[in-house]
């Protein structure tokens, strides 16, 4: 099967086609994971943190975005708690009030207290808890709905990690590191990426580390 053309060169017929087989993806990866038993969860979670305790650019880390699991996302519950007894920062992100699809990174500590955003999800106050840069951040754990071996990712579609790390299409090396996490019964043979796609570092799953990006 031919690759399929990238968004510039397409008909309208042909990006709404691809808008609608993405949505699909999306829809049977969420299944999957939400699929998972809630011991399933929690073992893989403890797995994952394994596996990145192995990555040195995440060992070396002061700065570390993560996310609280939704709509059975791999849980990094177990990650923070690490972070935070060696004495590391923890920030979410929340989105900007005053910048379309862009977010903020809020200092997260055992103690905050959240709120949910317009998506349902939690968020610190970015009123009362300290904001880091995106640019100043170590390792960015974000959480993926879809990946193949390539590094491609798929994520809910709003754009959010995209537009916020923009800035790595010019310099993708260092720092910040990008790390998608993703249950492996996530994996796919192969998607196709779009122009604006933030290329990753690299991909952990409970079973491995995936370097994409060096």
């Amino acid at each position: 099967m031919a690759d399929p053309l990238p968004p510039s060169l397409q008909t309208p017929s042909q990006t709404t086609a691809t808008a609608h087989a993405k949505s699909a993806l999306r829809s049977e990866l969420r299944a999957r994971r939400k699929a998972l038993s809630i011991t399933q969860q929690a073992h893989a979670s403890l797995l994952l943190l394994r596996q990145l305790m192995q990555l040195p650019q995440f060992m070396r880390a002061r700065h570390v975005a993560l996310y609280i699991a939704n709509d059975g996302e791999i849980d990094p519950a177990p990650i923070a708690q690490q972070l935070w007894k060696m004495d590391k920062h923890c920030y979410l992100p929340v989105l900007r009030p005053d910048k379309n699809k862009t977010l903020w990174f809020v200092e997260y500590t055992p103690d905050a207290a959240l709120t949910k955003n317009r998506f349902g999800i939690p968020e610190p106050d970015f009123r009362h808890h300290h904001k880091l840069p995106a640019q100043r951040l170590d390792v960015v754990l974000m959480p993926l709905v879809g990946f193949d071996r390539s590094g491609a990712r798929l994520g809910m579609g709003g754009g959010f990690y995209d537009t916020t790390f923009a800035f790595k299409q010019k310099n993708s090396a260092g720092k910040p590191y990008l790390i998608g996490l993703a249950h492996s019964c996530q994996e796919v043979d192969s998607l196709a990426t779009d122009a604006w796609d933030i290329p990753l570092f690299a991909i952990a799953t409970e079973q491995e580390i995936l370097l994409t990006h060096q």
